[in-house]
């Protein structure tokens, strides 16, 4: 199994948005999924956000649990 996760990001957040997206990769460094996330540049409208989790299992059913709670379906994807 691939353990590199990617996040597409919308680059226009509203300010709530964009806190939940920092408290999102704060809890995966915290948790222990990874130690660092890259951003790279996606065009004009997104950005991807880049990782090596240990566990990409877990990384992605906190990440879709994440989402849901923090109503983030519509700027947050995994690709």
């Amino acid at each position: 199994m691939d353990k590199t996760i990617h996040l597409k990001v919308k680059k226009e957040l509203t300010g709530e948005q964009e806190k939940q997206v920092i408290k999102l990769k704060g809890a995966l460094i915290s948790k222990g999924f990874t130690d660092i996330i890259h951003i790279s540049d996606e065009g004009e409208e997104h950005y991807i956000n880049s990782f090596l989790a240990e566990a990409p299992a877990e990384a992605l059913e906190f990440i879709a649990t994440y989402q849901d709670e923090g109503k983030l379906e519509s700027v947050l994807w995994v690709v």
